[in-house]
Order: structure tokens, then C-alpha cells, then sequence
């Protein structure tokens, strides 16, 4: 099954819902960057939340980037979303240590430590871009979400994420869900949001007996109900490109671009997000080096 998320309003119209199964893309981040077990579930988590609030910025050609940094031994992970909810990112140490809460259960906390900050920056097309950064709650990734969407944004949120590790290290499942209340929700919204989450449990166990992102929301809205607006497939999508590369390799300058033709080999750029490799010959960079002089 591939990966999509769904959003929605609940029938009275005071409460705004996403959700998502992301295993695939959680999969394929893992993959590339060839993360543990922990890693994997931290990484899993940041990606899945950054698709849904990527998806839900809603402008076009902006962009949502996710970034948290804490104390653990995984230190920081940034991840970077499209308006349709399509992520990319990194961690920068991929390969930590096993931690568990109780065996069977990855301590993600742990992993990401909880002395630290988790940034959001929205590129939402204008001059300067947004910038809304809270101290970590507890390092489990949903916690401070909600943390962020709370003090930073000033929208009451619930917000719940999922990356199920097999044995066998690979990616069982991952999803998760966003629950937003809009201005002027009654008392008894609120009570029943609260209680449907209560009521559901896990979002993980959920995921795993094989609910779908329409069924989560369906458990944890209850008799609020849902209407299902959009349906949008999301994958782990990079943008790297040669020609991104080069502007990057020109943005160095003159006198840098210079010594490394001086050394006189292959100088290999790596995209940190999808670890693709570009080599320039000496060739290459005296051409780009060329094109800064004729500017």
C-alpha cells in the first residue's frame, strides 16, 4: 500500500484533522541513511509529522522544515516537507546505541534527549520566513509538536506519531494523526476530542492491526464524526539536483572554487538527504569558475 494522508473537518466544524500512513517513506529515509533501530523510530517520527504540517501550510511552492535538536546521542534531525506533504531529511548521527523503555519498546525520548529546542521554519513566499522554536517536552517527538503547535502557534493540539521497528529492523508500519481545535470550540468538543483519544489508545497499535488513516481519525473522532476533504499521496522525495549542486559550488566563490581545481582531482558533493553523489572534474569547476569571472 502506498503512503497518503487524508484531512478533514469534524461535522460540527470546530475541529481540524490530518492523518497519514507513512511507512513507506519512513522506509525509505531509513534506508538511505541506513539508520538503528532508535534512529529509525525518531527519524520515522520527524518525517511523519513533518508531512502532515507541510501538507497543512497550504502555499504553493513553500516549503516546512522540521528541525530538532536535543541532548541524545542521535543529536540533531532535520526534516523538510512541500505543500503536499512530500519529506526529505537527515539525522547527524544515524548509528546510536539500542535504548528501550521496556523490552519491546525503543526509547525515542531517550534517543533524542530532552535539553534542546524544535525549530519550525515555514517558508510561506514572502520576504523573510517564519521561525517558531520551543524547548523540548520529553523528546518523543508527538509531545512536542503539540508543545510547539500550543505555545508557538497558539492552536490547541493533539498530536499522535507512529514507527513500529520488526525484529528484523526493518519499518512495520509508521502513520499518525493531527487534531486541531479552531476558535470558539465548545466545552463538549473539546470533551469528546479528549476523550476519543483516550478511548483510542495508541496510534501505533492502531496502525499496526491495519487501520487506515480514515479509520484513526474515524476511532479518535467518534460521534464528532469527520468529512474527508483531501486525499493526497506522499512519498520521501528529494530535490536535489546538478544544478542545484553547481549554484551551491559558485555561492563558494572565486578563491575557494580555485584551490580545489589547484588539487587537480574529482571533488564529490553528497546530497545530504538522499546521500546521491555529483563528482565534478577539475574540468567542471574551472567551468564554473569561468561563468562567476564573466559575471
Amino acid at each position: 500500500m502506498n503512503d497518503y494522508l487524508v484531512r478533514g473537518m469534524s461535522l460540527d466544524g470546530f475541529v481540524k484533522v490530518v492523518a497519514i500512513r507513512s511507512t513507506e517513506l519512513v522506509r525509505r529515509g531509513a534506508a538511505i541513511h541506513n539508520t538503528t533501530p532508535n534512529a529509525t523510530a525518531a527519524f520515522g517520527r520527524a518525517l511523519t509529522a513533518a508531512s502532515m504540517m507541510g501538507n497543512m501550510q497550504k502555499v504553493e511552492n513553500g516549503s516546512m522544515t522540521l528541525q530538532i535538536k536535543g541532548d541524545g546521542p542521535i543529536g540533531t534531525i532535520v526534516c523538510v516537507s512541500d505543500p503536499i506533504g512530500n519529506v526529505r531529511g537527515y539525522v547527524y548521527e544515524p548509528n546510536v546505541p539500542l535504548a528501550e523503555k521496556y523490552p519491546g519498546k525503543l526509547d525515542v525520548g531517550a534517543t533524542v534527549g530532552t535539553d534542546g529546542m524544535l525549530t519550525v521554519i515555514r517558508d510561506l513566499q514572502m520576504k523573510e520566513p517564519y521561525v517558531g522554536s520551543v524547548p523540548l517536552v520529553s523528546g518523543e517527538i508527538a509531545d512536542d509538536v503539540t508543545a510547539y503547535f500550543a505555545q508557538s502557534e497558539q492552536t490547541p493540539t493533539a498530536c499522535a506519531l507512529g514507527v513500529l521497528v520488526d525484529t528484523d529492523c526493518s519499518v512495520k508500519v509508521a502513520g499518525g494523526y493531527l487534531i486541531q481545535l479552531l476558535p470558539g470550540a465548545p466545552d463538549e468538543t473539546i470533551d469528546a476530542v479528549e476523550a476519543g483519544i483516550k478511548r483510542s489508545g495508541a496510534v501505533t497499535k492502531m496502525l499496526e492491526d491495519g487501520l487506515t488513516p480514515e479509520e484513526v481519525l474515524g476511532q479518535v473522532c467518534g460521534d464528532l464524526g469527520v468529512v474527508f476533504m483531501e486525499t493526497t499521496p506522499v512519498e520521501y522525495k528529494c530535490y536535489c539536483s546538478r544544478q542545484r549542486v553547481e549554484a551551491a559550488l559558485i555561492s563558494l566563490g572565486k578563491k575557494e572554487l580555485a584551490e580545489i581545481i589547484e588539487e587537480g582531482r574529482d571533488f564529490p558533493v553528497e546530497c545530504q538527504f538522499c546521500d546521491y553523489q555529483y563528482i565534478f572534474t577539475p574540468n567542471d569547476i574551472q567551468a564554473l569558475l569561468k561563468e562567476i569571472e564573466e559575471e
